[in-house]
């Protein structure tokens, strides 16, 4: 017989928007359960955002130590080339992940959130059957949040299995491959298939559209593309995947030629579609928008009670935007006046070098718009990061100067770009900004350059 429990909140999903909605919940006094079938984090800690930072700055570091042990840098040389055991990269990538899903655990106790470890499916709005260890537990509860995430995206000529491979497994190989095609080039594709060939790996990498990163404008992937090239990176754009064959990658070019990558590992990065099958979303009559579900700009669903977060919800499919929601839904639960409406939501790619992009893009009508480049900024050039072509573009109205949009390209520059989102939520207009003093030397410099440049007055460049 099923174990019944009432509860006040119910959270399915533990990753970044679900943990944090139970988490704030908790805090303001709600019962709340949360279920999660896997580990605590969910993709972002577990088997996304955190370990492929971690194996970014591991690839960093193995390449320069390799350039010092070659040609040497800075005065540096290693008398030895490195060695790189992957196996223990891997353990000390697992470690990073197993601390912060401790951590979790212990924040969610902290705030009496009760989880469970199990399946949940549910027969209507508000209840869920939950498959666990010891038999399955009935839950019903006064309001519902949905935070179930994404999955990658698989494409049915290429099925994940074998050489075929998704970003989860990329994670996890234990040795690099000699020779790595990743379909895909967008984000996700990009930074694993630098960290690859940052590790050694002959990586290539097909796009069907005409440039890498297209979601991004072209001056601010050019530094990108310019690494790539100048690593021995080989680029098919306007090419198509046709499907694994003999020892690699069957694909069509642009030209119409049809040619065979050969491959150790095939990488499939192309996008990632939200997590709808297999909870029960088909009893609870919610309403859809495409795949996702549709919410108000409260995460409200079609459905009383019923709130959806994150990935399931719609673009930007991010983990701070999850997070986000999921905090501002346990505080209308608690009966506070809140709605999703930021101004900006920011985004980074940890290519080499890195991007940010904030807000408004460069072909936004009726702005002004400064850039300042890297290579005249003191700290960039002090860390070698200065002639990679990266620059700070900020976007502000022509007749205010109020501050729409901010994006930029080089290395370290992912740390300023709460910076840049703080100064677009809060308002600020380019004065504001120009009359800040700026610490020197450091790379918010070139935030400051840049709207001393859209003011026409620029004191560096």
């Amino acid at each position: 017989m099923s174990d019944t429990q009432k509860v006040g909140v119910l959270v399915l999903g533990g990753g970044p928007g679900g943990y944090v909605a139970a988490i704030r919940c908790g805090q303001l006094g709600l019962d709340t359960v949360l279920v999660e079938a896997d580990r605590l984090g969910g993709t972002c800690l577990i088997r996304g955002c955190i370990p492929s930072k971690a194996m970014i700055h591991a690839a960093a570091t193995y390449e320069t130590m390799t350039q010092a042990a070659s040609v040497g840098a800075y005065g540096i040389r290693l008398k030895s080339a490195p060695e790189l055991n992957m196996a223990e990269t891997v353990r000390w990538k697992d470690g990073i992940v197993d601390r912060l899903n401790g951590g979790v655990a212990a924040l969610l106790k902290r705030a009496k959130v009760r989880v469970i470890s199990g399946y949940g499916r549910f027969s209507n709005a508000r209840t869920c059957h939950v498959t666990t260890a010891d038999g399955e537990i009935v839950i019903e509860a006064d309001h519902v949040i949905l935070a179930t995430g994404s999955v990658p995206v698989e494409l049915p000529f290429l099925p994940f299995g074998g050489k075929v491979i998704s970003s989860t497994e990329a994670l996890a190989l234990t040795e690099v491959p000699a020779r790595l095609v990743v379909v895909g080039a967008g984000y996700i594709g990009l930074e694993l298939g630098i960290a690859y060939a940052k590790m050694g790996a002959q990586v290539t990498v097909v796009e069907a559209m005409d440039r890498i990163l297209p979601l991004y404008d072209a001056k601010l992937v050019e530094p990108v593309r310019k690494w790539l090239n100048a690593h021995g990176v080989t680029l098919h754009l306007e090419a198509k995947a046709l499907g694994a064959e003999g020892e690699g990658l069957a694909i069509e070019t642009k030209a119409g030629e049809r040619l065979i990558l050969p491959a150790d590992q095939i990488l499939v990065t192309v996008g990632r579609r939200p997590a709808i099958t297999g909870w029960g979303l088909e009893e609870m009559a919610v309403a859809m928008d495409g795949r996702f579900v549709r919410v108000d700009d409260r995460c409200a669903t079609s459905s009383h009670n019923v709130w959806a977060i994150g990935d399931l919800v719609g673009e930007p499919m991010l983990a701070h935007k999850a997070s986000a929601q999921g905090e501002m839904v346990a505080e209308i639960i608690a009966g506070k006046r809140r709605r999703f409406d930021p101004v900006a939501v920011p985004a980074v790619c940890f290519t080499e070098p890195e991007i940010v992009s904030v807000g408004a893009g460069p072909d936004t009508p009726d702005t002004v718009t400064g850039v300042f480049l890297f290579a005249a900024n003191g700290r960039a050039l002090s860390m070698d990061a200065g002639e990679e072509g990266g620059f700070v573009r900020v976007i502000a109205r022509a007749d205010t100067h109020r501050i729409l949009g901010v994006q930029a390209v080089g290395r370290h520059i992912s740390e300023l770009v709460s910076t840049f989102t703080m100064a677009i939520e809060t308002g600020l207009v380019l004065e504001d900004v120009a009359g800040i003093i700026h610490a020197h030397p450091t790379l918010g410099e070139a935030f400051h350059e840049a709207s001393l440049k859209a003011l026409g007055h620029a004191i560096h460049i």
